[in-house]
């Protein structure tokens, strides 16, 4: 009975400093993970503590950037406004500078195809005209050279009178296909690349006017179309 009770003690006491230096080893990785938190806190209170600085200047900076961007939007509504109107004005001065101006295609390159004495010769050959039209000045359009093979450039010619621009334009609508020395040629009217993305905007609409009987159409000058159709005119631009 005593060697058993001795035994219990013994095994007790096993236990018990099992238990301690348990315990020892639990106080001592706790004090080192608080002490490891302690050091955390402070790294993450410096790093909050930079981070509102960069913030506060981050909002400073874009405070001024968006004053900056209000004055920029006021300036370019401004500029806007001004354009606006020097950008229609020039396109007016550059529609009417085209006044007299056509625009023949079909002519190939050649060593005298697009001086104003041969122009003149071909203009009163396909037209049948009385006498050659006083031409001011001829030349090719200001296109990259074709290649062999692809469409030549069109030749744009100035008429020295008005009245011949418009009776030449007059007889290229009538015949439509126009048949001198072997060529087939086109003449139209020389118009701004602004002016004529207008007028072919109405080219879906002329087609179907065409099969609509008794309607009448035709495009003002500088993109405006005309419908009449019993006895009711409207004009669309």
């Amino acid at each position: 009975m005593r060697k058993d009770n001795a035994e219990f003690r013994k095994e007790f006491q096993d236990l018990q400093k099992t238990l301690r230096d348990a315990l020892s080893t639990i106080q001592l990785d706790l004090q080192v993970m608080k002490t490891q938190q302690a050091s955390d806190k402070v790294a993450t209170d410096a790093t909050i503590s930079t981070l509102k600085g960069t913030v506060g200047e981050m909002g400073h900076t874009l405070s001024g950037y968006t004053d900056d961007i209000g004055h920029m939007k006021t300036t370019i509504e401004s500029l806007t406004a001004t354009v606006t109107p020097l950008e229609n004005k020039c396109e007016d001065l550059e529609s009417r500078s085209r006044h007299n101006n056509v625009r023949i295609v079909g002519v190939p390159k050649g060593a005298d195809t697009c001086s104003t004495a041969a122009v003149a010769a071909l203009l009163k050959d396909a037209f049948g005209l009385e006498k050659e039209p006083v031409l001011d000045r001829s030349n090719r359009t200001l296109q990259p050279k074709p290649k062999p093979g692809e469409r030549p450039r069109a030749n744009v010619c100035r008429f020295h009178y008005h009245r011949d621009c418009v009776d030449i334009l007059r007889r290229a609508r009538e015949l439509q296909q126009i048949k001198v020395r072997d060529l087939n040629i086109s003449v139209f009217h020389d118009y701004t690349v602004q002016t004529a993305r207008a007028r072919a905007a109405f080219n879906e609409v002329r087609c179907q006017l065409r099969d609509i009987e008794g309607a009448r159409y035709g495009i003002l000058h500088p993109a405006r179309l005309r419908i009449t159709y019993n006895g009711v005119q409207k004009d669309f631009i």
